[in-house]
């Protein structure tokens, strides 16, 4: 195993320590118990949006804290869940007065300990990303993963809390763009845990998982390598099947990078998407590529579609100051 790290144990708090100090003017960082916050109070009255998951992700949840995004997160060690009191801990440090809203991807510790949080914490409401189209049940879950559509979930919901809505209205947003989200992924490499040492599975040189978790989970079916055409046409197929064509409505396209994927095959997989998506008619209004939901350094990537309206796309486009988005701003 090659990382660059000093020790297994005092990988994840040195690795906030880097990246509170490398954006001191926006986030602050609470070791013990580790959660990362905005920088200064949280507006009086503004509900406080927290998430969290396993660390192995980034720059999902940390790199969303800020304006226009989340109060907090609370990142686990890689690929296992925050604890109750992690997120307990944040919810007291950011909470304005408004209500805490908690958005949580659907994996069994995650959805766990959260609610225990939730027990802890008066005034919450929760919001449960569940985007994957790949697979009903996976190893880590009942029902379908919560991927990459949570930055989706995270980036409308927040600018909408910036704005003044109340817990009530952020929840519902936040379940209203969850339905209207869709995701599949594909792995050309395993990635490998550090407490691990090996690969979490195993490829052959011509193999593809098709489906992916963001964990490393199987997904529909291994294939072999094809064309990017082709494995861009296979991601979006059950996509488009549960999504449709939104009714002439626009869409978000977002390509994101699982850590190990050039971002010249980034853009070359959005370009296939784009071109299949145009010839049905679908407007594509918005885009994001880049590594945003990562599975520490597995090759491959995922395809994450939003049917967007008038609301969903003003809010996209507010204004974000986050370690890992920002524009208008």
């Amino acid at each position: 195993m090659k990382k660059l790290l000093n020790s297994v144990d005092s990988m994840l708090v040195e690795a906030l320590r880097g990246l509170g100090a490398a954006h001191a003017d926006i986030l602050e960082i609470h070791e013990e118990p580790a959660f990362i916050k905005r920088r200064g109070a949280t507006r009086p009255g503004k509900v406080a949006l927290i998430s969290g998951g396993g660390s192995g992700h980034e720059p999902l949840h940390g790199g969303f804290v800020g304006r226009g995004m989340l109060d907090a997160a609370c990142p686990g060690q890689v690929f296992t869940s925050p604890t109750p009191d992690q997120m307990a801990a944040a919810a007291q440090a950011v909470d304005g007065g408004g209500g805490i809203l908690w958005i949580v991807k659907n994996y069994a510790g995650d959805v766990m300990n959260f609610e225990m949080a939730a027990e802890l914490t008066s005034g919450s409401a929760t919001v449960l990303t569940n985007d994957d189209a790949a697979v009903e049940n996976s190893t880590y879950s009942q029902g379908r993963r919560g991927v990459a559509g949570t930055l989706v979930v995270e980036k409308i919901v927040g600018a909408a809390a910036e704005a003044g809505a109340d817990l009530g209205a952020c929840q519902a947003l936040g379940e209203r763009v969850n339905a209207a989200t869709r995701s599949m992924g594909l792995a050309l490499t395993s990635c490998t845990v550090p407490a691990a040492g090996k690969p979490t599975f195993e490829l052959g040189p011509d193999e593809i998982e098709m489906g992916v978790g963001i964990h490393g989970e199987p997904g529909r079916r291994r294939i072999k390598l094809a064309k990017a055409d082709d494995l861009a046409a296979e991601l979006l197929g059950p996509i488009l099947g549960e999504l449709g064509t939104g009714h002439g409505r626009p869409v978000l396209l977002h390509v994101n990078g699982f850590g190990g994927t050039p971002l010249m095959e980034l853009y070359l997989m959005y370009d296939a998407a784009r071109r299949i998506l145009d010839d049905r008619g679908i407007a594509v209004a918005r885009s994001l590529v880049g590594n945003y939901t990562t599975s520490l350094e597995m090759a491959g990537c995922s395809i994450t579609l939003t049917v967007l309206d008038d609301e969903l796309l003003r809010l996209w486009d507010a204004p974000v100051h986050t370690a890992a988005l920002r524009w208008a701003c």
